[in-house]
């Protein structure tokens, strides 16, 4: 059982880069332009910190998605791990902030989020079968 002797799937590594992406069309405005960025997705008021936050979890987050994409199974297992939590918390913000009667937007945000979820847990359990074998 090495996990740094796994075989990271193709598939894992490459939507590691596209996590990145994504992550940076949303990271990049939320920390300089929330101002500008959140009334066009329907959120009229809000703190300009708090969006500012999201964008640097999402700037970490992202950017250790392109940085680790060569990197180790133990640290693909860590990756993974971390991403499922993220993933889980930021489904359980936005479900709470839709009950809240959050903007419409707010739909679109949880759909990406339960996607990413979905993609993270079915690479972790694959990665533990590998580990198994």
């Amino acid at each position: 059982m090495n996990n740094n002797k796994i075989k990271i799937p193709r598939g894992l590594k490459t939507w590691f880069v596209i996590h990145f992406v994504i992550d940076m069309l949303f990271a990049i405005p939320l920390l300089l332009l929330p101002e500008m960025i959140l009334p066009l997705f329907g959120w009229e008021s809000f703190d300009p910190v708090m969006p500012r936050l999201v964008g640097a979890a999402l700037l970490g987050i992202g950017g250790e998605s392109l940085f680790s994409r060569n990197a180790t199974g133990e640290a693909f297992n860590a990756l993974l791990r971390l991403k499922i939590i993220w993933a889980s918390g930021a489904i359980l913000a936005l479900g709470l902030g839709i009950l809240r009667g959050g903007p419409p937007a707010t739909w679109g945000f949880l759909v990406i989020f339960v996607g990413f979820l979905v993609i993270w847990i079915y690479f972790k359990i694959k990665l533990n079968d590998i580990d198994q074998k």
